[in-house]
């Protein structure tokens, strides 16, 4: 009996991997198509990519992929048809799958879409655009980790319509966190060029709250009233104050410090907290303290 069981573990663990790759993959190649342009840089990151996955090589369908991979790689640059292909096969492959996980898929999906874009160490502006319409396309991954991290900051990139260099510099910083770059020379210049940057965590932008029987937690200096009457509105409308974060909180409101880093994260004992339950799978939502009274000046 312990035998069947390690066997049944051991199929449905290589079952979870497979699909996980597949949208990765599939996430990998949209990022590399974003900017209808494909590089020799890019096609090293494939061909590393098959490399670190040659352990599912033969469960189909991803042996299917690899094969293609392994044909066009050997013509050195593929033409968009083939990388069209290969797309195809991983959207043939989720319809196909009875037990697909659309939410899990999609943020594997996103995850990718981070390692294509970072494939030659290189940003560019459609890149950048492109991403913003897959994320708008996208809402019903509002409140899951990273997608509200990630739209977050390109909202905020983009909130003055141009994309400088050190905007790109930050994207890449936060991408790389998500996109395993196994080309050691692409990998060691995205981090020189990322040294000095750090974010710790995102504020969500737009964010649409729940009050009723939601528990809210504050952090920080609030630069609009005070946690007193946060506490007593917060109440008004149904919500429930707490003093900690733990599993069980639904939002975290962060105070404005001031610090001209506010344009891109926020810090902080209890965002750090928040931000690796997050990664555990815990909906926590991060909310700045200046959308958040606004939401209440519009119920109260």
């Amino acid at each position: 009996m312990k035998n069947i069981d390690q066997e049944l573990l051991k199929v449905y663990t290589v079952k979870s991997q497979t699909d996980k790759a597949i949208s990765s993959l599939k996430g990998f190649l949209l990022g590399i198509k974003l900017d209808d342009e494909i590089n020799i840089k890019e096609v090293n990151e494939l061909q590393k990519w098959v490399t670190a996955h040659k352990e599912l090589i033969n469960r189909n369908p991803l042996n299917e992929f690899m094969n293609i991979i392994e044909d066009t790689i050997a013509n050195k640059i593929p033409p968009k048809e083939t990388i069209e292909d290969l797309y195809w096969l991983c959207q043939k492959y989720e319809n196909g799958n009875y037990y697909y996980d659309t939410v899990t898929s999609d943020l594997q999906i996103l995850q990718g879409l981070c390692h294509g874009i970072l494939a030659d160490g290189v940003i560019t502006d459609k890149e950048v655009y492109d991403l913003q319409k897959w994320l708008d396309e996208n809402e019903h991954l509002n409140t899951y980790y990273p997608y509200d991290e990630i739209r977050s900051l390109v909202l905020s990139v983009l909130s003055d319509n141009k994309i400088d260099d050190e905007e790109k510099v930050v994207l890449m910083a936060f991408f790389k966190q998500f996109a395993k770059i196994q080309d050691d020379e692409v990998r060691q210049n995205i981090e020189n060029a990322t040294i000095d940057v750090n974010i710790s965590g995102l504020c969500t932008s737009e964010p649409e709250v729940i009050f009723e029987g939601k528990t809210f937690c504050i952090t920080g200096v609030l630069q609009r009233g005070n946690r007193e009457h946060l506490h007593r509105d917060i109440i008004k409308l149904g919500g429930i104050p707490t003093d900690s974060i733990t599993k069980k909180t639904d939002y975290l409101i962060v105070g404005d410090n001031g610090n001209p880093a506010w344009a891109f994260s926020c810090y902080g004992r209890k965002v750090e907290k928040a931000i690796n339950l997050r990664k555990e799978g815990h909906t926590i939502m991060l909310i700045h303290e200046f959308d958040f009274s606004d939401l209440i000046d519009d119920l109260l």
